[in-house]
């Protein structure tokens, strides 16, 4: 794929205490160089069934049928709300990929969960797939695809930043909803 269609997805930023639900927003691209799509969801923070959330949530958008992947800034929503990528994946029938800057397997979020009260949410951080580095400072994990196929992907969605760019606009799109403008590493 040249040119895939790459629906990206952050949160947007919130405080952990706060009562209404977290933004949720989606970029579709074509390449890494044209918006195709945006959509505006929201999630609780710290919210059950994120997984289900993102695939009724990308089910329903208008133009689905020419999403050809999705792209996650990780494997959580609206804080400490985790995505089951395989679970994701299967009835989208397309593949997710989770995006960190950091390797995977350095993640404390065992530790957030357990703080938190959720213990029971890690069977789902836990059967994440591997990660795989595709370049210095990235990282994927994909459910849905093979992991030669989710590097070729990501390569054809980077552009300005390490991260693929319908999760780069994703954010800035997140962060100026929230704050104002645009703000942070992206």
């Amino acid at each position: 794929m040249k040119r895939p269609h790459v629906l990206g997805v952050d949160d947007a930023p919130f405080d952990k205490k706060q009562a209404r639900a977290v933004p949720v927003i989606g970029v579709l691209m074509e390449g890494n160089d044209l918006v195709e799509g945006v959509a505006i969801g929201a999630f609780p923070v710290d919210g059950e069934n994120a997984t289900e959330y993102l695939a009724e949530w990308i089910a329903g958008l208008r133009w689905r049928s020419a999403i050809q992947a999705v792209v996650l800034g990780g494997i959580t929503l609206a804080g400490l709300g985790l995505i089951d990528l395989h679970a994701l994946a299967r009835p989208l029938g397309i593949p997710v990929l989770a995006v960190t800057r950091r390797e995977p397997g350095r993640s404390r979020i065992g530790e957030a969960l357990a703080a938190a009260g959720l213990a029971h949410r890690q069977p789902i951080a836990s059967g994440s797939p591997p990660a795989v580095r595709v370049t210095p400072g990235l990282y994927v994990a994909v459910a849905g695809a093979a992991p030669a196929a989710a590097l070729t992907l990501v390569r054809a969605t980077l552009r300005k930043s390490r991260m693929p760019e319908p999760l780069r606009i994703a954010h800035l799109i997140a962060s100026a909803l929230e704050r104002g403008q645009s703000r942070g590493r992206v």
